[in-house]
């Protein structure tokens, strides 16, 4: 098997490489000391130095401060850089729980227009579907500040291929952010759905905790045979999934990081593969 494209067309105005960052562990849910701070500072430079131009956040990362302190490291920000953000869930008491009235999405992206210092995001995407609100009016929301050009693309997460059908119905969809990995498959509907309409399929938790990521079985004599990592080795696989996937493996450190983005570069064969794929059945 031939390696997949580097890069996902949004558009014919904006590309991405396909392998992307996740920023969310930069702050963890709540904001760093300084020294942690400065790290994580460094983590998101480098990651940029490496290639990387699309990188994922939400206001809930931290209650905002994720955003700030994307802003703070890479501001201004270099030429074909993507920060996606996302709104419509909150912790009041440190549960999650969807929020998609229309006035506070639209506040939310006030304020990740302000904390990022830019005034359109070209990615924004709906945290959750709240089902306490029409879909309609949440999406509806969204595209109102997409045609006040507050932002560029509207996108969703954690839905159903039909939540999926009916959202197109009310505004283009151009992301999908979805939980998926090597043996995570509950989400293959909806990447399949993605690929069939070119939709990016944005896949968190791109390197689940547990068996498949350990040096034993498939993952490890695969990753024994390429001379990589098996986080390595589970990323290659996304990538080789299909060309719509944007995994968005996210770390607080520089070597993880490092090793991650080289995980774009590693080839597998059709064999390997194949024995990776059937990680799915099992």
């Amino acid at each position: 098997m031939t390696a997949c494209e580097p890069r996902f067309s949004f558009d014919e105005t904006r590309s991405v490489s396909r392998l992307g960052f996740g920023a969310m562990r930069l702050t963890g849910h709540d904001r760093k000391p300084p020294a942690e701070h400065r790290a994580a500072l460094e983590v998101a430079r480098r990651a940029v130095e490496l290639g990387v131009d699309f990188i994922d956040t939400a206001d809930s990362y931290a209650l905002g401060a994720n955003e700030e302190l994307l802003a703070e490291a890479l501001h201004p920000y270099p030429e074909g850089l993507l920060i996606a953000t996302k709104a419509g869930q909150s912790r009041p008491r440190g549960d999650w729980v969807p929020l998609g009235r229309p006035e506070y999405l639209c506040q939310q992206i006030e304020l990740s227009l302000r904390r990022l210092r830019i005034e359109r995001i070209e990615l924004f995407q709906l945290h959750r579907i709240d089902p306490k609100v029409p879909l309609a009016d949440q999406l509806g929301a969204l595209a109102e500040m997409r045609d006040e050009g507050k932002i560029a693309r509207v996108g969703l997460s954690e839905v159903s291929v039909p939540q999926l059908e009916a959202a197109r119905g009310i505004v283009e969809i151009a992301s999908v952010q979805n939980r998926y990995n090597l043996t995570d498959r509950a989400s293959e509907d909806v990447l399949d759905y993605c690929e069939r309409a070119g939709i990016a399929f944005i896949p968190w938790l791109p390197i689940a905790n547990g068996r498949h990521a350990e040096s034993a079985g498939a993952v490890g004599k695969v990753a024994a045979e390429l001379g990589a990592t098996p986080a390595q080795v589970s990323l290659a696989w996304l990538l080789h999934r299909s060309p719509v996937v944007l995994p968005i493996p996210g770390t607080s450190t520089r070597a993880h990081l490092e090793e991650n983005v080289a995980a774009g570069s590693l080839g597998l064969t059709g064999d390997q593969y194949a024995r990776l794929d059937a990680l799915g059945g099992e």
